[in-house]
């Protein structure tokens, strides 16, 4: 598999990864992580499944808490100047999106709470503007084709092992470099990461939210799901969302993929336009044992009200983006 070595202004340095790097404003997590790689090792790769999505916690001797979700893609290498893979020509690569604190409720809530951009700590969890990780500077010092058994040998960050199926090996304190810098966060501009559910009960109904009036898309049906808080994985906050939005226990089958969503003029309760731009992932979730869909969260009134519908009712009803194509993708 290819790994690379951060440097000296890396994230991790002297420490063993997988390729990858931050995603720009605006940008798709899969563009984000074919340009990193590229940067990285000068390597063109081609995006293809995403295998996994994680959040990331370290904690630093300052008492700072960095809270980043990680993608991981299968990507397909298109050329050899590398050589060749060890494993074949298919290897695994990840994206970063730095997430701070934000306010739970769904995607069509609207810009209401800021997230953060980069992999460095960002105490008021604000938009890095543009922040990329390369091969520039400092960023990256060595890269690698090795076996398993070779990468086992080396100090691997965490989430490189546990995707590598190698033990995972707490890094020594200071590991982490916690003194990178970032440009002030941009006043019209928020980038948030949510978790989302194509929710369905033993008979193929479908759980549906409607966005309540104030929030961007009011009035259309949503996916259940909305943004992790602090430290929350992408499953859990989806889990805990669907109680509050639906009031239903599910379970998550299955990883179906990333959305990418961009309005530069996104209007919510804020009362001015905002450069907003939204990376969500989706799973399949089963409810084995519904129940009447109630909305229950206490905090936030993002959703109007949520129900069960048949997918031929369900397309017929004005759906969000992100829902039309779920639901579009789940019929094939």
């Amino acid at each position: 598999m290819l790994v690379v070595r951060d440097g000296v202004e890396g994230e991790f340095p002297g420490v063993w990864r997988l390729p990858g790097g931050a995603v720009a404003h605006a940008e798709h997590p899969e563009r984000a992580v074919v340009r990193a790689v590229a940067e990285q090792t000068e390597l063109t790769v081609a995006a293809g499944r995403l295998r996994a999505v994680v959040a990331d916690v370290t904690s630093h001797p300052e008492g700072v808490s960095v809270h980043t979700d990680r993608l991981f893609f299968e990507l397909v290498q298109r050329d050899d100047r590398l050589g060749a893979a060890s494993l074949g020509d298919r290897l695994v690569a990840d994206g970063l999106l730095g997430d701070g604190p934000v306010a739970d409720g769904s995607l069509g809530d609207g810009p209401v709470a800021d997230g953060s951009l980069g992999d460095g700590p960002v105490a008021d969890g604000s938009l890095g503007d543009g922040l990329l990780v390369d091969a520039g500077g400092g960023s990256v010092d060595r890269v690698a084709w090795l076996t398993l058994a070779e990468a086992a040998g080396l100090s691997l960050t965490p989430f490189t092992a546990e995707m590598l199926g190698l033990p995972v090996t707490p890094l020594p304190p200071g590991t982490h470099r916690p003194d990178q810098s970032f440009p002030p966060p941009h006043p019209d501009r928020r980038m948030r990461f949510g978790a989302y559910g194509l929710v369905t009960d033993p008979v193929g109904r479908i759980l549906l939210t409607q966005i309540a009036n104030g929030y961007p898309g009011a009035g259309l049906w949503h996916l259940p799901g909305g943004g992790t808080d602090h430290g929350e994985q992408p499953t859990t906050g989806l889990l805990r969302e669907l109680v509050e939005e639906g009031g239903q226990l599910g379970r998550v089958v299955e990883l179906l993929g990333v959305d990418n969503l961009h309005n530069p003029a996104a209007l919510g309760p804020e009362g001015r336009p905002l450069d907003w731009h939204g990376v969500r992932v989706i799973y399949r979730v089963l409810v084995d044992v519904p129940t009447d869909a109630v909305v229950t969260e206490s905090a936030g009134g993002s959703t109007a009200r949520a129900g069960w519908f048949t997918r031929a009712g369900a397309v017929d009803l004005p759906l969000s983006d992100i829902a039309a194509l779920a639901i579009g993708q789940s019929g094939r």
